[in-house]
C-alpha cells in the first residue's frame, strides 16, 4: 500500500465557511479583481529558506493553497530569500518537497510558478531609488545603537535621525555607494519615511522602518553579485505586486506591519510602478499546537545538540518529521480543516492531530499481527516440526483486499501482559490452573483455543514461557470453532516463522502542553519516555514491508515503515499513534 498517493488533489466536499472565504466571496461578487487573463484570487506561500517546515507551516500551506484550489485561481511558491547570511539551498530543496508532498502544486497550465524574491531585486532597488528621489526614503548613517535609543519604545516617541532630512541627492549618491560595495556591513542603512511624523506613530513598524541593510554575504543563487539586500517588510508587499496577488494571507503577528504595506504599494502606484487595485493583506491566526515547540531557533537547538537526530527525527513537529513518523498529506489537511480559521489566536490540543490521523489510517491501513513485549508460549500437544495456515482479512472492512495468511506452531509468542501467574478479577486471559481450578481458556485470535497448563520461570523467577493444550476442532473458521466458548481472544505470532523487527514507539516529545510558555526552559519538560525500541516479532508478510508503508498493527496502533532505515527484507517500523489517545484524562 503506497502512502504518498491519493494526493488531496479535488477540493473538499463542503469547505468551511470563514472570515477569508467571505472577503473573498465579496471581492469576487464586487469583480475587485478582474483582470484579464488572471483569476480573480491569487494567493502565496512565502517561506524564508533559513530552516525546514514545520506543522504550523503546514496551516498555512493547506490555507493559502486551498483557497486558491477551492476558487479555481492559482497559488504561487515564493522564497523569500532576501537575508543571504541564514539562507542555502537546502531548505529550498526540503521546502518545495514538503509542499509537494502534503498535496499541492504551483503549476497550472503549463506554467511553473515558483518565484523567489531574489528574482526581484534590480526591481527592488529601482524602486528603492524611486522612493529616495520623491522624499519617501533617506540614508541613515547612525549607529545601530544610536538608532535603537532614538527609534524611542511603545510609551516614547521616536527621534527623528540626524540625516532624516539629508537631500535626496545625498542619499540616492550614498545608497549607490552601497551597492557598489564601498560601504561595510552597518555603516549606512536605508529607511522609509513614511510621513514628517512617523517617528510619533504609535506603530513602531512606521517610525522609519529600514528597508535595505548592506550585508557583504554570498547569496545562494545571485552569488555575490550584491551586497545590499532589502527588508522582508519592503520585498514582501512589492512581491505580491509584481506577482498580481490579490489576497496576501499572513499569521496576526503581520497586523501591525499592514500599515506599512498599504502605505508602500500605494506609494508605488502613485509613482506609476503599479496598477490599482494593488494586494491586500489579511492576518488569521497562527497555529498554537500543544506539546510542540515550533520556534525555528528552539527545534535547531534540539538538533544541534542531538537531542533528536536530526531535522526528520519522527520526534520533530517539522514535516519532514511528521512525515517519517508516518503522518499522510490527507491526515494533516484533514486536521487544518477541523481547526479551522479564526482571528483570534488560541492553543488547539495534540489530540486533535492525533484523531485526524487515526481517521484517515484506520479506514485504509492494512492490518498485521504483531508482538511487541514478546513471551514464548508452547503448545504442548501440537506436533512438532508441523505447521496450519491462518488466515484473517488484510482489512476487515475492505473486503476486496482480500486476506493474509500465516502459520500456527507449536511455539509462538504473545504479548506478556496476556499471561498472569494469579490473575486478578476480571482478567480473561492466560493464566494457569490453581488447585481445583483449571487453567483458563482463550482463543488465539484467528486460530484456536486453548487452555493454559503450566509456565517456566528462570532462576530469578521470571516468566520465560507459557504451557498450553489446543483443541484440534476449535480452528476459528470452522464448524467446530462455534462449540467453545471464550472470553479471552489473544493476539499470536509463530515463533518459528515470526519476522524480528526493530520497532520504535515514538510518544509525545514533551510531557508539559506549553513546554516554552512563560520563559520555561523548555529542555525541562523533555519526555524521557518519548522514544522506546523493542524487538518484537511479527507475521512472516510483514518482511515484504518497504518504506513509508503504513500498517495496523492489530491492538497496539498505526506504525509505518521507516523511510530512512528500512532496507529489503529487513524493515525497521515507526509507530504513528496509539489506537486511543493515551494521554486523554
Amino acid at each position: 500500500m503506497s502512502n504518498d498517493k491519493n494526493k488531496a488533489d479535488a477540493a473538499p466536499a463542503a469547505p468551511t465557511s470563514n472570515f477569508l472565504r467571505a472577503i473573498i466571496d465579496n471581492d469576487i461578487a464586487a469583480g475587485t479583481h478582474v483582470r484579464a487573463g488572471l483569476p480573480q484570487v491569487i494567493t502565496r506561500f512565502p517561506p524564508e529558506p533559513n530552516g525546514y517546515l514545520h506543522v504550523g507551516h503546514a496551516k498555512s500551506i493547506c490555507l493559502n493553497f486551498g483557497l486558491a484550489r477551492d476558487y479555481q485561481g492559482l497559488c504561487h511558491l515564493r522564497f523569500d530569500d532576501t537575508n543571504p547570511a541564514k539562507e542555502e539551498q537546502e531548505y529550498v530543496d526540503t521546502i518545495i518537497d514538503s509542499v509537494k508532498w502534503l498535496g499541492f502544486s504551483w503549476e497550472q497550465e503549463g506554467k511553473d510558478h515558483l518565484y523567489y524574491a531574489s528574482d526581484y531585486f534590480d526591481k527592488l532597488y529601482e524602486m528603492a531609488e524611486y522612493l529616495i528621489s520623491a522624499g519617501f526614503a533617506y540614508v541613515d548613517s547612525q549607529s545601530a545603537e544610536d538608532m535603537a535609543k532614538n527609534r524611542g519604545n511603545f510609551g516614547t516617541p521616536g527621534t527623528n535621525s540626524p540625516f532624516r532630512n539629508r537631500p535626496a541627492e545625498e542619499s540616492l549618491a550614498i545608497f549607490r555607494d552601497m551597492k557598489a560595495g564601498k560601504y561595510k556591513d552597518g555603516e549606512h542603512i536605508l529607511r522609509a519615511k513614511v510621513s514628517e511624523d512617523a517617528m510619533a506613530s504609535p506603530n513602531m513598524n512606521l517610525r522609519d522602518p529600514a528597508i535595505y541593510r548592506i550585508r557583504h554575504a554570498h547569496h545562494h543563487r545571485t552569488g555575490d553579485d550584491w551586497c545590499i539586500y532589502p527588508m522582508y517588510d519592503y520585498t514582501h508587499p512589492i512581491s505580491d505586486a509584481l506577482e498580481n496577488i490579490t489576497h496576501s494571507l499572513c499569521t496576526l503577528e503581520f497586523q501591525d506591519h499592514r500599515p506599512f504595506y498599504d502605505w508602500l504599494l500605494a506609494t508605488l502606484a502613485e509613482g506609476g510602478f503599479f496598477q490599482q487595485p494593488v494586494p491586500r493583506q489579511y492576518e488569521f491566526a497562527r497555529m498554537n499546537l500543544t506539546y510542540v515547540v515550533t520556534s525555528k531557533r528552539k527545534l535547531r537547538q534540539l538538533v544541534d545538540e542531538n537531542i533528536v537526530s536530526g531535522w526528520d527525527d519522527p520526534l520533530m513537529p517539522t514535516i519532514v518529521g511528521l512525515r517519517r513518523r508516518g503522518y499522510t498529506p490527507e491526515s494533516i489537511q484533514l486536521f487544518c480543516e477541523r481547526i479551522g480559521v479564526s482571528k483570534a489566536d488560541g492553543w488547539i490540543d495534540m489530540s486533535t492531530l492525533e484523531g485526524s490521523l487515526r481517521d484517515d489510517l484506520d479506514p485504509k491501513a492494512p492490518r498485521a499481527a504483531a508482538v511487541l513485549r514478546p513471551l514464548k508460549l508452547i503448545i504442548d500437544n501440537f506436533p512438532e516440526g508441523e505447521s496450519v495456515d491462518c488466515s484473517a482479512p488484510v482489512h476487515p472492512h475492505l473486503p476486496e483486499l482480500g486476506n493474509r495468511s500465516f502459520p500456527i506452531t507449536k511455539n509462538l509468542w504473545i504479548e506478556q501482559e496476556d499471561f498472569m501467574e494469579v490473575p486478578v478479577k476480571g482478567y480473561f486471559r492466560l493464566f494457569p490452573p490453581s488447585g481445583e481450578t483449571a487453567g483458563s481458556r482463550v482463543r488465539l485470535r484467528y486460530g484456536y483455543v486453548i487452555e493454559c497448563t503450566g509456565f517456566d520461570k528462570d532462576a530469578d523467577g521470571n516468566v520465560i514461557a507459557v504451557h498450553a493444550n489446543y483443541f484440534e476442532d476449535s480452528k476459528s473458521g470452522t464448524e467446530g470453532a462455534n462449540t467453545y466458548k471464550v472470553k479471552g481472544n489473544i493476539h499470536w505470532v509463530s515463533a518459528d516463522a515470526a519476522l524480528e523487527a526493530e520497532v520504535r514507539l515514538y510518544d509525545r516529545l514533551f510531557t508539559d502542553p506549553n513546554p516554552d510558555a512563560g520563559g520555561k526552559d523548555f529542555k525541562l519538560a523533555l519526555n524521557p519516555n518519548a522514544l522506546e525500541v523493542v524487538t518484537a516479532y511479527l507475521e512472516p508478510g510483514m518482511k515484504d514491508a518497504v518504506g513509508d508503508q503504513r500498517f495496523q498493527f492489530e491492538r497496539h496502533g498505526y506504525f509505518v515503515a521507516d523511510r530512512v532505515d528500512s532496507t529489503p527484507g529487513k524493515p525497521v517500523f515507526n509507530r504513528i499513534t496509539t489506537l486511543k489517545d493515551s494521554w486523554a484524562k
